[in-house]
């Protein structure tokens, strides 16, 4: 059992670092993308408790997500700035998700690993 604590961090820096200390302290790399992040679910062989996942779910909610996509679309290249536009309209429109909407998709796209929201 493995529990991410939602009030260790406010944003997506601070929920990477929530990983690296959880998953990753004798590594040599630290987690600071979404890729990085599901790569390192593939390893990871148990459940996960999400506690203050509330508070992540409004931290990590409608106006960070638009700032990450909207620092995305100011560095251009190498993102697909197109598609990052894309889900950025989709978000203000109201059928975007957000970034913790993104993070639980990723955890529960691993067949391996049971989700628990608390």
């Amino acid at each position: 059992m493995t529990i991410i604590n939602g009030s260790h961090f406010s944003n997506l820096e601070g929920f990477y670092e929530e990983i690296f200390q959880l998953f990753m302290k004798d590594e040599g790399w630290k987690v600071g993308t979404l890729d990085g992040f599901n790569d390192i679910l593939y390893g990871i062989d148990s459940d996960i408790i999400w506690k203050n996942s509330q508070k992540s779910k409004e931290d990590l909610g409608f106006e960070l997500t638009k700032e990450f996509y909207e620092n995305k679309i100011g560095i251009g290249k190498p993102f697909n700035v197109e598609l990052i536009q894309k889900k950025l309209n989709e978000l203000i429109e109201g059928n975007g998700q957000t970034l913790f909407e993104i993070l639980i998709e990723i955890i529960e796209s691993h067949k391996n690993i049971t989700l628990i929201l608390d």
